[in-house]
């Protein structure tokens, strides 16, 4: 009832935000329905959150920012007609960001023929970063490819040294899908590279059944586990671990298996549990002011007011903050206090430079890793965290941001994104 009242929630509010022509319009196939309700009602919650706060201060330079919503529901087919209905919509949207690898795959092909960037913060094709092959795709603040290659390099700093992981199994239950399977020339490489070895094993979506999979890992008695999972298949994972008497601590989840609609379920199963993120837990000035400007208004998106500041709904306002920040850079080009064209915005998202000092004027310093995208660059960072479930919130354990192999993962990158211009027959080039 709560993802229904989000629902309802959110269309009204979208429908209070509609667009002029003086607006800067946004379009958000997103999903607050479905197996992965969670997941995208904290996200584009906390998108909204931030897009509504920004325009009470007036927008940005004076533009208020416009969103529509298409329910998805997930679905790459029904993500691709949502994209298609809502990217002319209100003289054209400035940018979208569908919150799905499937539905990203799905319309990646059609972004530069209709000049509208995408971004796909904390997923989709890591190859996308070569800006020079993918100019208006911005897989922003860090691939799975950079993410795959940090946990492996907490895995092997808590064994004392990356020479320390040789001879020890790492299993990688993946969620059998192009998003679980992108992960794993990184985690090939690394495999090979630092000798231990690496055994993959599938669950079919959404997940609820894994008994089979939880027997396979009983029996390889891996010293790892990457949860590499989404929606319901999190908690089964973390509730069969527990049956089967595999630790919570020997499992390391990815960032989509890391969120409280994850663990809260599951109750103590999930104690000691830990997953990557790319946002810091805790309070920040900034999640204060949408408590007070927002919810205490009767103005929030969620109809749960629990969830604010939850991983999900955080990783939202985080990555309302990088688009904001996109279009004032883009102002700052093309002309402050008049909206930017998609093009001029995919212009912004290259030029980004979210440093310290700008998260501590926005009121959330260290809640995300500095943000500097190029051309050559479209992630901008590649750093994460790993937190850890303590049985009622989670806690940073890495007090410091984790960066993985940098070089391997650029060398696949150059790889991969030469062969899809090969292709495709892209010339690759900085676009001006």
């Amino acid at each position: 009832m709560k993802h229904i009242a989000s629902v309802v929630l959110g269309l009204t509010l979208a429908a209070a935000g509609s667009a002029y022509a003086d607006d800067q319009y946004v379009a958000l196939p997103s999903y607050r329905v479905g197996p992965y309700a969670a997941g995208g009602s904290g996200f584009y919650g906390g998108v909204i959150d931030y897009f509504n706060l920004v325009n009470l201060s007036g927008g940005v330079n004076g533009v208020k920012i416009s969103w529509e919503e298409c329910e998805t529901e997930y679905n790459p087919s029904r993500g691709v007609e949502c994209y298609e209905r809502l990217k002319t919509k209100n003289g054209g949207a400035t940018m979208v960001e569908p919150l799905s690898t499937g539905v990203a795959y799905g319309i990646l092909d059609r972004l530069a023929t209709d000049k509208i960037p995408m971004t796909t913060i904390g997923y989709g094709r890591s190859d996308a970063a070569n800006g020079k092959v993918f100019p208006y795709v911005f897989p922003l603040i860090t691939s799975y490819w950079n993410q795959a290659a940090a946990m492996i390099k907490y895995l092997g700093d808590k064994a004392g040294g990356m020479d320390k992981l040789k001879g020890k199994k790492i299993v990688h239950l993946y969620h059998d899908s192009a998003f679980g399977k992108e992960p794993m020339p990184v985690l090939d490489a690394l495999s090979k590279q630092y000798g231990f070895e690496l055994i993959k094993i599938p669950v079919t979506p959404p997940g609820t059944e894994q008994q089979s999979q939880w027997l396979q890992i009983r029996q390889a008695n891996p010293d790892h586990v990457i949860l590499w999972g989404w929606g319901a298949m999190n908690a089964v994972a973390i509730k069969t671990a527990q049956r089967n008497g595999f630790p919570r601590e020997k499992m390391l989840g990815v960032w989509w298996a890391g969120s409280e609609e994850d663990t809260v379920p599951t109750g103590d199963a999930a104690k000691g549990y830990s997953a990557m993120t790319f946002n810091t837990p805790g309070n920040y000035p900034l999640m204060e002011e949408i408590h007070k400007k927002l919810y205490d208004a009767g103005k929030g998106n969620l109809a749960d007011r629990s969830r604010i500041g939850s991983v999900y709904h955080m990783r939202g306002v985080s990555a309302a903050i990088l688009w904001v920040e996109a279009m004032r850079t883009a102002q700052d080009k093309f002309g402050k206090g008049k909206p930017v064209t998609g093009e001029q915005m995919r212009w912004g998202l290259e030029h980004l430079n979210v440093d310290e000092a700008r998260q501590k004027a926005i009121g959330a310093l260290g809640m995300l890793p500095v943000v500097k995208t190029s051309c050559d660059d479209h992630e901008g960072s590649g750093a994460v965290k790993v937190q850890q479930w303590d049985g009622k919130k989670w806690n940073a354990i890495t007090p410091n941001w984790v960066v993985g192999d940098k070089a391997l993962t650029r060398k696949l990158l150059e790889e991969s994104s030469a062969a899809y211009a090969a292709e495709k027959k892209i010339t690759p080039a900085c676009a001006k």
